[in-house]
């Protein structure tokens, strides 16, 4: 927030023109966001067989499944991402539901969990810990 406020009190722009300008003080397109956000995200991009492009598309998604996870209803996600159809919008809900039962399938016991996974479980190895919760 205060980048942007930094970026305002150096302009001396009217409350109607646009914050963030392409050359000439012209507004930004989509398109000028798009080189912009592909420049600076090319960094992060993965390779491989589950190959991830950083894009603004991924930060619209990324939004959208947060804003699902907290609660927000679906139909104004929908309205918000300017979706016509909610069958578009259940795409973000499909993607939590299974990741959330992925995580749960992770949980259970004789999961395929990796050895380092296995590792990591500290508590199993506490015998206080596992004294007290045989108490409950």
């Amino acid at each position: 927030m205060k980048h942007l406020q930094a970026l305002l009190a150096q302009r001396s722009a009217s409350p109607g023109e646009p914050v963030f300008c392409a050359p000439k003080a012209r507004p930004l397109t989509r398109f000028g966001i798009y080189k912009i956000v592909r420049r600076h995200g090319a960094s992060f991009d993965t390779h491989g067989p589950k190959s991830r492009r950083v894009s603004p598309h991924l930060f619209r998604h990324t939004a959208a499944c947060h804003l699902l996870e907290s609660g927000v209803e679906v139909n104004v996600i929908r309205s918000w991402l300017g979706h016509v159809s909610l069958d578009t919008t259940n795409r973000y809900a499909e993607l939590t539901l299974r990741a959330k039962a992925e995580a749960l399938r992770a949980c259970e016991l004789g999961s395929d969990i990796s050895a380092v996974s296995r590792a990591r479980i500290a508590w199993k190895d506490d015998k206080t810990l596992l004294d007290w919760l045989n108490s409950l």
